[in-house]
């Protein structure tokens, strides 16, 4: 929850979350889209929680057939600032991510990318996945980049202040629910002395437990990596990537 009573992920992913994180920004990733290509993503292709659209226009760049789509206005109107960010006219949506704007089997790939899950509670996260599946083809492919659990909780910084062009950030980070969540207070100060503040709170998956959560509604996890420059997945790899296939039949569809 922020101080404005926001749930923490509007509030999160405002305006100043550009300037904020000025290094997720386009160069990155086309690196992580190469990687993406070249391990299957193509076809039509959902971006689901895409803030402002960098990787959707590197998937673009990559004459791939890409729709993004995220809940935040502000984000979504800075993809125009974007070098080309006219290419993605007509390509970007808002909306939420438990209740998809698309039609059933719309897509052939989903991509869900930095930590873009997890916020909702069990039972959000669940219809989250619901909704990907509902709009995946059958033999589709889903890729979700999430955090590497054993990696932050062995380095874990408690508290950071930094300097982000004109605004001052400070973050403070700790551990909940036995280690399953990590949670951050963010406090955004202005030049002007204005401030916003959220608590964000993101639950972590193991492998094992996301593969059970998705072989449940009829996906099949295929690979496992531990990030885009091509690590192995482990504690201490940076990320946490899983590649899963829509099986022909959801178990809500028995045959």
């Amino acid at each position: 929850m922020s101080s404005s009573g926001e749930a923490w992920w509007v509030a999160a992913f405002r305006d100043e979350y550009v300037d904020v994180y000025p290094h997720r920004d386009l160069a990155s990733a086309r690196v992580e889209v190469a990687w993406l290509v070249e391990h299957g993503v193509g076809g039509r292709t959902l971006d689901l929680c895409c803030g402002f659209g960098r990787h959707t226009l590197a998937l673009v760049e990559r004459g791939i057939d890409v729709y993004g789509m995220d809940l935040s206005w502000e984000l979504l109107v800075r993809a125009r600032e974007l070098p080309n960010g006219e290419r993605l006219d007509g390509r970007l949506t808002r909306g939420d991510a438990q209740r998809l704007p698309y039609r059933d089997a719309g897509f052939g790939t989903v991509v869900n990318l930095f930590s873009s899950f997890g916020y909702f509670g069990d039972e959000g996260d669940r219809r989250m996945l619901d909704e990907i599946v509902r709009v995946l083809a059958n033999d589709g492919l889903l890729v979700m980049d999430t955090m590497n659990p054993a990696r932050i909780r062995a380095n874990l910084v408690p508290h950071s202040n930094s300097k982000r062009g004109a605004l001052v950030l400070d973050e403070e980070r700790s551990l909940a629910d036995g280690g399953r969540r990590v949670e951050k207070t963010v406090k955004i100060v202005h030049p002007d002395g204005r401030t916003r503040s959220w608590l964000e709170s993101v639950r972590m998956y193991e492998v094992d437990e996301l593969a059970e959560l998705l072989r449940e509604r009829g996906l099949n996890v295929t690979h496992v990596d531990g990030g885009f420059a091509g690590e192995n997945r482990g504690p201490g790899a940076p990320r946490q990537i899983v590649r899963a296939r829509r099986t022909r039949y959801h178990p809500s569809k028995p045959l």
